[in-house]
């Protein structure tokens, strides 16, 4: 059966007599029994895809060592009596699968997009007779019969008829219709604009170019580097949390403790000191931010792509539509016989007809100044541009009665038309000569009044021209350190020309020259990848050419945007670390992309880039935070009960301080915070540097006041645990707007009023739940609660100090640095 790749090039033509043989067909088609056995071994003219349920994957998120851990706390709670916790520690469990769950729920397939726009119906000559079909039970061999409107059902040989225009932008990223003959390949997918013809169905399913589109898709899998840097992050703390449990359990052991009480205690402390809640504050914190980029004209469909946004520094862009406004436009013209430019362009309007929506009919007749001029005149007769003659002819009356004929079409087909002497033909052929090297398509107009010979008018250029905002969004987009490399399918002097007017650069590679369609990005050398990373940009880009492109770019260690608004897109966009859906994409296209836009152009994602870095800084916060917070109260809670030998804080206390720090911590995702100028990446070296010094100056912090306790105020053992209870809510989210910026926490930007308001309000609680108990915990007096208050507050100041030097001293312009980050940088990467 044949397919794309064995296709190779489109201009490539097949004999019908050859085209029957190859797939045992001939010009009546096929009999319904032997199309059943086809559909039988071919399978059906669809794309494949396995589902999973979604009771499956929701209980998915209650399987894993995290869950089972804190799924052990919960029957241990349970076993010993220990309701309140056992209550608590299940809420915290479900509060995470659902998030986790809801997310991926809300994600798109783009495989189920691709297979929703495959055509419904379709002509074809079964037992001699012409049938309406499903398009799913179509099969090699089978004749169809294709016209103006119909959707191409399956890759098909054209085997008869006149001609057909088919419009294949979203599959291949032309710009305009291509017009097809006897021999031609058309592809699944693509629109027939006019003509009619039949054709002899070569490949079905996935195996024709759209199902290869969609399989790229389908097998396109990246984990974000969000997802990275937080298992990161987890394990860090896993190892350190089990470390310090498995020698507080031995020490306690050797105590005489009571084995189901300290195990249960060991797993809430762990439980309460691994990021269990991290994942989702920080989708929460995404999800919050997806918000505000929606108001921006942006729709995040995948939320780890904000990340990826904030590190994005290579965006590859698609031409037509994207960067160029997808519309042909007239360009300055050169006039020979005519009158003047005006003049040219009437004859042009009078050879072209609005009503068959041609391309470059619209794009004339939308060049005439003042359009009632054209009521003055009439066409008679009017002939459609067609492959043979290569150009229109109208009969025209005007409103005196006098008849003239116009023509226009193909350069030297009018040249010869108008018999046009030797000097005319060189000045013609050098101006079209000098319009293709910018870029520009050249028609020929003439005119031939009464019985008189045709007279070459002149020369029509048509362009695609760039998009008003592209030059300014391209210029923003350096200065946020992003740099932007054009890919299109149209040829190397259209993409140069374009390139140029955006001030792009002028290093466009022909793709083909360094990757043959079908190649596998793993299997090029470096060279290819250094080429691409090199480039300004590339022309006569196929498919396959897109989806390598990104892969050699994310091999190059870069975090790669892609835009894109067809079929033809959707594998790169499903690959790239953030794909980009433009204004007006196809269905395709939305499902594979991480982000789509609403607004024209891509001027929007520039805000949403900066939406995302603010994101980043949120999510960055947060993690030093927690990391923070981890070695605070896990390294203090083991060492004091192996120093001291009783509990400094309770079972119960942990799942109260989990939840006075966590839950309220979401308000994060309101917070003001800086805007990094440069692409932002995780930095885990600086990440744990900082939160690990801050979390050991709050465990100094912590013994003090422990021993403030017992020796000052002299408190009995439950008292001291509802004292350092009280310090450590206090100390939480004190901690938090200290790890919030890189400079000192009094300085701007400040925080939020919601972020301000909700930690003060978990403050009080936790001052209450001090004071009163509330049959939960020991209460202390106010004299306590004030030396706390007073206390944790003056050395938030200190562990201010503490985080700027350590940001002062983490120099990530020194080689060391620099060497370790590459290395993080390289294992945080898919590739």
């Amino acid at each position: 059966m044949e397919s794309y790749q064995s296709e190779g090039h489109e201009k490539e033509k097949l004999q019908p007599v050859d085209a029957f043989k190859k797939v045992d067909s001939g010009p009546n088609g096929l009999s319904g029994n032997e199309a059943a056995k086809r559909l039988e071994k071919y399978g059906p003219n669809a794309l494949e895809d396995q589902k999973v349920s979604p009771v499956r994957k929701f209980l998915g998120y209650f399987w894993g060592p995290i869950p089972w851990m804190i799924e052990s706390a919960a029957v241990l709670s349970m076993i010993v009596g220990h309701w309140a916790d056992f209550c608590i520690i299940l809420s915290l469990l479900i509060f995470n699968a659902v998030v986790g769950f809801w997310q991926e729920y809300q994600a798109g397939n783009a495989v189920e997009a691709l297979k929703n726009t495959l055509a419904l119906k379709s002509r074809v000559l079964r037992d001699s007779s012409w049938q309406s079909v499903n398009a799913q039970v179509l099969v090699p061999g089978d004749i169809i019969r294709l016209r103006m409107g119909d959707i191409i059902p399956a890759d098909a040989r054209l085997v008869d008829g006149d001609y057909l225009s088919v419009d294949q932008s979203a599959l291949t990223g032309e710009s305009l219709p291509v017009e097809k003959m006897i021999g031609d390949l058309i592809y699944s997918g693509s629109v027939a604009k006019q003509g009619e013809m039949v054709g002899v169905v070569m490949a079905t399913g996935e195996k024709t170019f759209f199902g290869k589109t969609a399989k790229l898709v389908s097998n396109a899998k990246t984990v974000s580097h969000f997802q990275k840097a937080v298992m990161q992050i987890g394990d860090y703390l896993i190892y350190l949390s089990l470390v310090l449990v498995a020698v507080l359990i031995v020490v306690q052991l050797f105590r005489g403790a009571h084995l189901l009480d300290l195990v249960q205690f060991a797993l809430i402390l762990t439980v309460a000191s691994i990021p269990v809640a991290m994942p989702a504050v920080l989708s929460v914190t995404m999800a919050v931010g997806a918000l505000a980029l929606s108001k921006r004209k942006a729709i995040v469909s995948r939320l780890e792509s904000i990340e990826e946004m904030a590190g994005m520094d290579i965006l590859c862009t698609d031409k037509t539509g994207t960067l160029t406004q997808n519309k042909l436009k007239l360009g300055t013209s050169i006039t020979f016989e005519a009158k003047g430019e005006d003049d040219l362009i009437l004859a042009g309007c009078l050879a072209s007809k609005a009503e068959n929506e041609d391309a470059i009919d619209l794009a004339v007749l939308e060049g005439v100044k003042d359009k009632a001029f054209l009521t003055a005149y009439s066409q008679e007769k009017f002939i459609p541009f067609d492959p043979v003659s290569k150009r229109t002819e109208a009969l025209i009356k005007d409103q005196d009665g006098n008849s003239f004929k116009v023509s226009k079409g193909a350069l030297q087909v009018i040249l010869d038309l108008a018999e046009v002497s030797d000097d005319a033909r060189a000045k013609a052929e050098e101006s079209s000569q000098s319009f293709a090297a910018k870029g520009y398509r050249t028609i020929g107009v003439a005119r031939a009044d009464g019985d008189e010979s045709w007279k070459f008018m002149g020369i029509l250029p048509l362009f695609d021209p760039p998009r008003e905002d592209s030059r300014e969004t391209i210029s923003q987009a350096g200065k946020h350190g992003i740099e932007v490399k054009m890919v299109t399918g149209d040829n190397l002097a259209i993409a140069k020309e374009i390139s140029s007017q955006l001030n792009l650069g002028q290093n466009i590679s022909l793709a083909g020259q360094w990757l043959k369609i079908g190649d596998d990005a793993k299997g090029l050398s470096a060279d290819a990848a250094t080429e691409v990373e090199d480039s300004d940009g590339f022309a006569q880009v196929f498919p396959e050419h897109k989806y390598n492109i990104v892969k050699l770019l994310q091999s190059k260690n870069h975090i790669v945007g892609m835009t894109g608004d067809g079929v033809n897109d959707a594998p790169a966009l499903k690959q790239a670390d953030v794909g980009i859906a433009v204004s007006g994409a196809t269905d395709a296209a939305r499902a594979a992309a991480d982000l789509v836009l609403t607004a024209s152009g891509i001027s929007v994602i520039i805000n949403a880039v900066e939406e995302a870095r603010r994101i980043f800084e949120r999510m960055n916060s947060y993690a030093i935070y927690r990391i923070t917070e981890t070695i605070r109260i896990m390294i203090f809670v083991v060492l004091a009960m192996i120093a001291f030998d009783f509990y400094p804080i309770t079972a119960i206390m942990i799942i109260l301080l989990a939840f006075l720090n966590d839950v309220p911590i979401v308000t994060i995702a309101y917070d003001r915070t800086w805007l990094d100028p440069n692409p932002v990446r995780w930095n885990m070296r600086r990440v744990i540097t900082v939160s690990t010094a801050m979390g050991l100056t709050g465990v100094f912090g912590s013994f003090l006041m422990l021993y403030l306790g017992l020796n000052w105020l002299h408190l009995t053992i439950p008292e001291v645990q509802t004292y350092i209870f009280l310090k450590m809510a206090v100390s939480g989210h004190l901690t938090l707007f200290v790890s919030r910026s890189r400079g000192y926490f009094w300085k701007s930007p400040y925080p939020a009023p919601v972020m301000v308001w909700s930690a003060l309000g978990t403050k009080i609680l936790g001052t209450l739940l001090a004071a009163y108990g509330f049959g939960l915990i020991s209460p202390i007096g106010w004299k306590s609660i004030g030396l706390v208050w007073g206390y944790s507050i003056v050395w938030a100041f200190l562990t201010d100090y503490v985080k700027v030097m350590i940001y002062r001293h983490v120099d990530t312009g020194s080689s060391h640095n620099m060497s370790f980050l590459n290395k993080v940088r390289q294992s945080l990467h898919p590739l």
